[in-house]
């Protein structure tokens, strides 16, 4: 299935969407994007740089590496954030790695109206069929 299709299927699914898309994280890049509405396409070009930022950034690798000593962990590529919820004024913003593969995040935005635990559970469900 194509991404475009899964994305689609998304929308479908949770509850109250506007949004959804998926970023490869070794390069940063959308590979793709579906809405309901008009959102800015300004976010759209900086969407791949932020989430990179959100679970890869300096600060983000400094922390898990903290962590990691901290345990005796010592896989290289173990990354502890895996889910990153963002409540906005408007929306509420879901990012996860796919089970699929840990270097791409799925994201989905909801009006903030949505109820969050039916809107969680939907979004962690879509994110489980994102397959790259």
């Amino acid at each position: 299935m194509t991404i475009e299709k899964q994305l689609s299927n998304t929308l479908a699914a949770v509850p109250k969407s506007v949004a959804c898309g998926v970023v490869d994280m070794s390069s940063g890049l959308v590979l793709g994007i579906q809405t309901t509405g008009n959102q800015p396409e300004e976010v759209f070009d900086l969407l791949g740089a932020a989430t990179k930022d959100m679970f890869e950034g300096d600060n983000v690798i400094a922390i898990e590496d903290i962590f990691k000593k901290a345990r005796g962990v010592k896989d290289p590529d173990l990354r502890y954030f895996q889910e990153i919820v963002v409540f906005s004024n408007n929306l509420i913003h879901y990012f996860a790695r796919t089970e699929d593969n840990p270097a791409v995040v799925f994201c989905v935005l909801s009006a903030v109206s949505v109820n969050i635990g039916l809107f969680l559970l939907k979004a962690r469900q879509e994110a489980k069929n994102i397959t790259v």
